[in-house]
């Protein structure tokens, strides 16, 4: 897919900057499965050095969405199959669930209430630049998440959740995005049960949560 306008990036931010557009190009599929990267095309586009473009993709590899191959250089990663699917979410409810437990058990005030402030900030989309919307909501997701993963108080959890990368590679496959209100409320729910410091109905809301974003992505793999 072509880019008509040359992007413009900021020299402050411009790793960040250089990052985030590479993976907002993988996450639309503008860079397609399979697809080469050329190091030297992107340099030239962006109007910047190959340094911020390799350390880009050093970290878009660290997060599973590119893989470096002798000889090849940098691919974009295929999509996940459904035998990956199943097992992520075998792997985030055993993980989730626990998380989200012990942070309604042992979380502070402060990381009680930046849960449930975080369940209820929204995404309005714009429709100048839905694909930005698309990217926005996902960040979103995954921050809400991962602030419910450091509140469980167990580094090796989070960071085990954190390695599977799964928003990035579930809204990569298919975006719901008629159902993305759907996300949001169960979001409050589970911020509620947390800030009530209710374990028991914490975790059967994340378990909730986890099984209807399973349905909702099924019909990627229809």
């Amino acid at each position: 897919m072509a880019r008509p306008e040359p992007i413009r990036f900021r020299r402050s931010t411009l790793g960040e900057d250089v990052y985030e557009t590479l993976k907002g190009l993988v996450l639309e599929h503008t860079l397609s499965p399979g697809d080469r990267i050329n190091i030297d095309a992107l340099a030239r586009e962006f109007a910047v050095s190959p340094t911020p473009i390799r350390e880009a993709l050093a970290r878009l590899e660290s997060d599973g969405l590119v893989r470096k191959r002798p000889l090849v250089g940098y691919t974009v990663s295929p999509l996940l199959t459904r035998a990956e699917f199943t097992d992520m979410f075998e792997m985030r409810l055993l993980l989730e669930c626990a998380a989200t437990r012990w942070a309604a058990e042992r979380t502070d005030a402060a990381r009680r209430s930046a849960i449930t402030t975080e369940a209820a900030t929204t995404v309005v989309p714009e429709e100048d630049d839905p694909d930005g919307w698309h990217g926005a909501f996902t960040v979103l997701d995954a921050r809400f998440h991962d602030l419910i993963a450091e509140a469980s108080g167990n580094d090796l959890l989070r960071d085990g959740i954190n390695r599977l990368h799964a928003h990035l590679h579930l809204h990569r496959r298919y975006f719901p995005y008629a159902q993305a209100g759907a996300t949001v409320e169960e979001h409050r729910r589970i911020a509620a049960a947390i800030q009530a410091a209710d374990p028991d109905g914490a975790e059967a809301a994340m378990r909730e949560h986890l099984t209807r974003a399973r349905e909702r992505h099924l019909p990627a793999f229809d």
